[in-house]
């Protein structure tokens, strides 16, 4: 039994830097030969913190990893445990999906309502092939809380991804909490390992091109690619967290959410709670997010994404924690929730202190 583990050890080390490798080898491919294609500045609707056009090749090498995941899948388990499992075909057709979305994106600036379309015909390819959120006894209001989360998911990460490596960050500590939880849950030989372990190697890859000052963008291609990721394998391991009896606890699973995309979801709210508020659309980009308001305050923008990266360690911990304590109480609610609202509450505050920066 230890040898088998520790073969499977290697084997995913192995493949975790082979992946590494090739994250790093596409992603300088793409910033030595991208000219001036595929680059994205101020002009574009999404509006950056940063002025400089660059190229937005990010999303392609996610794709090109998530791809050799699942064509490593069959050196690791049984292609008939793979390929014939619904699931797990749904997931890789809605994640395509998401991705050929993104790059239309980029390529066209698509409208809004384009966009959302795509983002629900995601959320229906989940739920048609059965991934979805499992809390609530109507299956109509599961449903519908999942697309609306698919939904969500998707765009904060794409409005997340407006300074210099902050959704980079956040979404590499988010698929750590999750391959974690994995491993917890379900042990080493879990088919569904082998792609968040290549996904968290490409962004780690793409991170040494977008840590500031980036030479590339990861553009709607990776924010959409990484936001139906993210939405699909929480709502697995974090919205349909079960115990050791099988129970499922909906106050603690709630609480992991919070905690685990806290920046996300608090980011969201917050543009726009204050972009409603003074009468413009949500969806038009702006220098209103939470990253800009610390720069506002005179931090400089690598300070800020070293900010973003201590908040998401620190999410990572306590989400993990909060799925794992074995007897849960309320007074564990109150804790937790606590940690959403105090971050919440603080940002929000920052974002208020300075609305005439916006």
């Amino acid at each position: 039994m230890k040898q088998e583990l520790l073969y499977s050890f290697i084997a995913y080390f192995s493949f975790f830097a082979v992946s590494l490798f090739f994250s790093i080898l596409i992603n300088g491919l793409l910033v030595k030969f991208s000219g001036n294609l595929g680059t994205r500045s101020n002009t574009d609707n999404q509006i950056r913190w940063n002025v400089d056009a660059k190229p937005s090749f990010g999303g392609i090498s996610f794709y090109i990893i998530f791809l050799l995941s699942i064509s490593a899948l069959s050196f690791f388990f049984e292609s008939n445990s793979v390929f014939h499992n619904i699931k797990i075909l749904g997931f890789i057709g809605a994640a395509t999906l998401g991705f050929l979305m993104g790059l239309f994106d980029d390529a066209y600036n698509t409208k809004v309502i384009v966009k959302l379309i795509s983002q629900i015909t995601c959320g229906i390819i989940l739920i048609v092939t059965g991934t979805s959120i499992s809390l609530f006894q109507s299956e109509i209001l599961n449903y519908v809380i999942t697309i609306l989360w698919v939904i969500g998911i998707m765009n904060s990460i794409n409005m997340l991804d407006n300074m210099d490596g902050i959704s980079s960050v956040v979404s590499l500590f988010i698929f750590g909490s999750i391959l974690t939880e994995n491993f917890l849950i379900t042990g080493i030989n879990n088919n569904l390992n082998i792609i968040i372990l290549g996904i968290i190697s490409a962004l780690i890859g793409f991170l040494l091109y977008n840590w500031p000052p980036a030479k590339m963008y990861m553009g709607d291609t990776g924010s959409q690619f990484l936001g139906i990721l993210l939405a699909a394998f929480s709502i697995m391991f974090i919205w349909n967290h079960k115990e050791y009896n099988n129970d499922e606890i909906p106050a603690k699973q709630i609480c992991a959410v919070l905690i685990i995309f806290a920046l996300p979801i608090i980011d969201t709210a917050t543009v726009f709670y204050k972009r409603i508020a003074k009468g413009k659309s949500p969806f038009i980009g702006g220098r209103d997010h939470t990253t800009h308001h610390l720069s506002y305050l005179g931090i400089s923008e690598r300070m800020v994404t070293v900010i973003f990266t201590i908040i998401s360690a620190a999410s990572m911990v306590l989400g993990l924690l909060c799925l794992n304590i074995p007897v849960w109480t309320h007074l564990y609610t109150v804790l937790f929730a606590g940690y959403f609202l105090i971050l919440f509450v603080v940002l929000f505050y920052i974002a208020n202190i300075n609305k005439q920066r916006t």
